[in-house]
């Protein structure tokens, strides 16, 4: 039988707290703001309303990813599942979990397991899926996947192959270094014989990347400048918001779309207990976004004792999914 929803009573949804460590995000502002150029963690954006603005630059026009990623998984759910065989699907930084309902769909006798940072995201989002698919067993795993040392031990991660899953191309907010290191991880955390099904965007015109992060609607710059909002909240800042501009720039020489807030005059600004001096012109980066083409991305991949076993795309070849198998 396939994992397909199905009516009858949902299952409850069983929720594990690892107790991620909190982070230090003062000491991780000092080491960014002390950078040329000054750049924050990307997951600073990613407070209550930033995830909310997020969502809705997921619908804006200019941004193609989300509904190219999931358009290709729903086409493709056979074959993918086919690929995956038989296990327990892993997620990582699951989030909302919208995307994975297609795979739980297609694969026969279906177990799926979470991985998120915030609890906040990960309950609802299980709850969510456990209703939409009654009969597969999942969990919810609240914790920091980058720093566990294995999967926790549980019954739906014990006895049974590891299908590892990491849509959304959020590899890309990783310098390259980073990026092998978290593939690394996931090769550690999954274990032997394990395979990884992850979505890659590829890199476009640049018209095209730096209007779908800088749409019309102004979702993109908001999701931005919230980031000062959060600053100012957490960590008792004085940025003003009208004294930055938002811009989202293409740089081919590293294959990333680079987001910044651009200072408007010089200025102080007191963060984190310490004062710090933002020249006109001077950029704060917000994140980045590598752009891979299917092979530099069998080439990372390779470097992180990975080997392409089977590929996906669109017809446009704007988003490649990839599927893994271990290489060593």
């Amino acid at each position: 039988m396939r994992g397909g929803a199905a009516t009858g009573v949902a299952r409850a949804v069983e929720l594990l707290d690892l107790h991620p460590a909190p982070a230090d995000m003062r000491q991780l502002v000092i080491e960014g703001l002390s950078r040329t150029p000054k750049q924050l963690p990307a997951w600073f954006l990613y407070d209550a309303e930033g995830s909310r603005l997020f969502d809705l630059i997921c619908q804006q026009p200019e941004y193609t990813l989300t509904a190219t990623e999931t358009s290709l998984l729903e086409q493709e759910a056979s074959a993918i599942a086919a690929a995956l065989g038989s296990g327990t699907l892993v997620e990582f930084g699951a989030g909302s979990a919208r995307k994975v309902a297609p795979l739980l769909q297609a694969l026969s006798q279906p177990a799926y397991v979470a991985l998120d940072i915030s609890a906040d995201h990960l309950e609802p989002a299980c709850v969510r899926l456990q209703q939409q698919f009654p009969k597969v067993p999942i969990l919810g795993v609240c914790c920091d996947y980058s720093q566990l040392e294995q999967l926790p031990d549980h019954p739906l991660l014990s006895g049974t192959a590891h299908l590892g899953f990491f849509p959304g191309s959020s590899l890309g907010n990783f310098n390259p270094e980073a990026a092998r290191a978290l593939l690394r991880q996931f090769h550690k955390l999954l274990g032997p014989g394990s395979t990884l099904l992850i979505g890659i965007d590829q890199p476009k015109t640049r018209e095209r990347l730096e209007a779908a992060y800088n749409d019309a609607a102004g979702v993109s710059a908001a999701f931005a400048l919230n980031l000062l909002t959060r600053l100012n909240r957490d960590l008792a800042g004085s940025f003003e918001e009208t004294a930055f501009r938002y811009q989202a720039v293409w740089k081919p020489e590293h294959s990333h779309i680079e987001m910044a807030l651009v200072s408007q005059k010089q200025q102080q600004v007191k963060l984190a207990g310490q004062v710090w001096t933002f020249a006109e012109g001077e950029t704060l980066i917000t994140e980045t976004s590598a752009k891979y083409s299917p092979e530099a991305f069998l080439e990372l991949a390779a470097s992180a004792g990975w080997r392409g076993e089977q590929r996906w795309s669109d017809p446009a070849g704007d988003l490649s999914l990839h599927l893994l198998v271990q290489a060593d």
